[in-house]
């Protein structure tokens, strides 16, 4: 199958990663306006609305990029398509990482914008400790084998449904609550609402989400050694709020 022009699929990357974000930071200020008092309801609402947002965004741009959304997707579909082509183009890599974080921190400024707030503010919300890194890693990981298992078992299908249910499960059961994705991680660093994240404490995100992409490889090639389809896969990860510490 033919790909579609690099330029559209950038675009789609960008512009599904921009409404992710929009997802991710207006549920987040919308659930903090409805239950100000109940931080455990201020999630749950959140989760839900980032989970069908989720769902439905793979549906939108997947069929035009892939719907990856996440540079360690992005990076994943490279590594494991490199030797057969029928993952991500390394000449690509590097423009689907640019339009999805650009996307990310669009998405957090639009989300600003529309609940009235000033455009950018930088979040003040520290998220710096050993045990969060390591939910990242979790997440991470789980995200990313249960993509390209799913790629590989030629059940994409089901992968709106899956990744939804999965980012919605592991709002919960991580204790970073998921961020599992490095573009939106920077992204949420321009608001400083509920689901922000300290600039400084960006990095250190970052870097365990790289470690859970090799943990997911990891896993992925000791259970899925052979694919049975090309594992492009369309659908996504996201991130999710995480009550300030």
């Amino acid at each position: 199958m033919t790909r579609p022009a690099l330029w559209r699929r950038l675009l789609a990357e960008f512009a599904g990663t921009l409404l992710l974000v929009t997802a991710v930071v207006g549920s987040g200020i919308m659930a903090a306006t409805l239950s100000p008092g109940d931080a455990g309801l201020r999630l749950l609402e959140s989760s839900v609305a980032t989970a069908f947002a989720l769902a439905s965004l793979i549906l939108m741009v997947g069929p035009v990029s892939g719907a990856h959304l996440n540079p360690v997707v992005s990076a994943a579909d490279w590594y494991l398509g490199r030797r057969t082509g029928a993952g991500l183009p390394a000449r690509d890599l590097a423009g689907y990482v640019a339009a999805q974080t650009t996307g990310a921190i669009g998405g957090a400024v639009l989300a600003n914008l529309m609940f009235g707030l000033p455009a950018v503010t930088a979040s003040g919300t520290h998220r710096a400790a050993g045990h969060l890194w390591l939910g990242e890693v979790v997440a991470t990981a789980g995200l990313i084998l249960l993509v390209f298992a799913l790629a590989r078992a030629g059940r994409l299908p089901v992968a709106p449904a899956a990744v939804g249910a999965y980012i919605g499960g592991a709002y919960w059961f991580t204790s970073s609550t998921s961020f599992a994705n490095p573009a939106v991680t920077v992204g949420r660093a321009f608001t400083d609402t509920f689901a922000g994240i300290a600039p400084a404490s960006v990095p250190a995100f970052v870097a365990a989400q790289l470690a859970g992409l090799i943990v997911g490889v990891g896993l992925l090639l000791a259970l899925y050694p052979v694919a049975a389809v090309a594992p492009a896969p369309a659908l996504s990860p996201v991130a999710s709020p995480v009550e300030p510490s």
